[in-house]
């Protein structure tokens, strides 16, 4: 099974070449870029990436670059995560199982401190209790079941949760014990408390049925130009 590997990125030169490595070598490794304008492209290259161009916004630079994928499984990597030592045979050892169409690593964040370790904590038990995975975990599907469960459908927010939300009525979506670090940079950015509860309250709008537009306006207090 040969494995695809998809990164959006956007003005991410401080962390994509971090992401890129944690990949290894023989891998499909594709660079969807949304329009940088500060390294993101050379390093891509530098590091023999395939580089493709996108519209903005996560879900669809993602689904750009499934199109181009030529792997059966293809994983989802946010450009400021990395991906555990071995991590490709977990990935094939987890669809052994033929029931299984998709999954996700445990979350780590790549920061010392206790309030850290309560937020994996707390996306442990979101995974468990819940079913809710988030993007920063490494999403990973059969290619088959990706596109047939319609991808990302072009979504700037939310994509994730909705994505696997559909996969799981094709099958099952397990979460390895292997672990996916993440930059802090967010929780950094916002305070690791204010981060969450921020978080807790645009999931809550997404479940009452606000849409993942307006979700994105209200997250980045910004309006998408081209959706």
């Amino acid at each position: 099974m040969k494995i695809s590997v998809i990164i959006p990125a956007l003005n991410e030169a401080g962390t994509l070449e971090g992401a890129l490595s944690s990949i290894g070598g023989g891998i499909e490794a594709i660079v969807s870029d949304g329009g940088s304008i500060d390294g993101t492209r050379h390093i891509a290259q530098r590091l023999g990436a395939m580089l493709i161009d996108s519209r903005p916004g996560r879900g669809a630079q993602m689904d750009s670059g499934a199109k181009r994928a030529t792997g059966d499984i293809l994983l989802f990597l946010h450009a400021d995560t990395k991906l555990p030592k071995g991590w490709d045979k977990a990935v094939k050892g987890a669809f052994k199982d033929d029931k299984v169409v998709a999954g996700a690593f445990t979350l780590s964040i790549g920061s010392e401190g206790m309030r850290f370790r309560l937020i994996e904590r707390v996306a442990m038990l979101r995974c468990r209790a819940l079913g809710l995975i988030y993007g920063d975990q490494a999403i990973f599907a059969r290619k088959e079941s990706f596109f047939k469960a319609g991808g990302y459908d072009n979504l700037p927010l939310m994509e994730d949760i909705d994505c696997v939300k559909r996969l799981r009525r094709l099958g099952r979506v397990v979460i390895l014990k292997e672990r996916a670090t993440t930059s802090p940079r967010r929780w950094a950015k916002r305070g690791a408390i204010r981060n969450t509860v921020r978080n807790a309250f645009i999931l809550s709008l997404y479940f009452f049925g606000a849409s993942p537009q307006r979700l994105y306006s209200l997250y980045y207090n910004n309006r998408i130009k081209r959706l």
